[in-house]
């Protein structure tokens, strides 16, 4: 199956500031820009960190409020350094966390998942930047059309992959829900053809209808499970 890489999804044109970009000046650039967080690169352009609103905001939080109505927040010891800096390599997150261009939406978004990141640095083999790709960006993929994801499950799923040639499964697409319909001779073929249904980008859901064909000359064989998985999960119920 063919997954979309990170390279494919990425933006190239990346806004980034340099780690002695002073305080206001990337303000400024993330105003000019519409941006929440810009890389911070060092001098041979590999991201050393991110700097983001958040960052930046620090800085006020740790001011007093004359007018008593908030109270000041608890900064540990890092968040308080980091609060007086002055240039992105002082207020950055380091180190960046980054993705490459040959993986794939799952692989990016587990990171993101398990680091709580919003967006991701794309680098090369060297360090340095490529692009960088945002959670939006890995949504574009589930705006795949029905009829390319259905194409692709009956290609490279039923066909391909799992050889069922012209057997009686079939799959319908319908705002990314997969459905499947149709026999097999080995009921064990079922929870992996919603598995790899599952994996294929674009997939919101799968579920199925498909029945074990019977034996000859026996016509109670059957055997139906009923499974609904996201892309790349699966889960059936006996």
């Amino acid at each position: 199956m063919e997954h979309r890489t990170i390279g494919e999804l990425m933006t190239r044109k990346v806004v980034s500031v340099r780690l002695d970009t002073p305080f206001k000046e990337i303000a400024q650039t993330l105003a000019d820009h519409a941006v929440s967080a810009v890389p911070v690169l060092d001098s041979l352009g590999r991201p050393a960190g991110v700097v983001s609103e958040a960052d930046l905001l620090r800085k006020a939080a740790d001011r007093s409020d004359l007018s008593g109505r908030t109270p000041l927040p608890h900064l540990e010891a890092w968040e308080k350094a980091r609060a007086e800096g002055r240039t992105a390599g002082e207020l950055m997150s380091a180190p960046a966390v980054c993705a490459h261009p040959d993986w794939t939406v799952v692989e990016a978004a587990r990171l993101m998942e398990v680091q709580r990141l919003k967006r991701l640095p794309v680098v090369d083999e060297t360090d340095v930047l490529l692009g960088i790709v945002s959670r939006s960006d890995l949504l574009r993929v589930f705006l795949r059309k029905d009829q390319a994801i259905r194409e692709e499950i009956a290609r490279e799923v039923i066909g391909r992959t799992a050889r069922l040639g012209a057997s009686g499964v079939t799959a319908e697409v319908n705002r990314g829900q997969v459905a499947l319909h149709g026999t097999v001779t080995d009921p064990l073929l079922i929870p992996v053809l919603v598995r790899m249904c599952a994996s294929v980008d674009g997939v919101v859901s799968v579920s199925e209808d498909v029945k074990q064909a019977p034996a000859a000359g026996d016509r109670s064989g059957r055997s139906v499970v009923t499974v609904e998985g996201r892309a790349g999960e699966g889960r059936s119920s006996p």
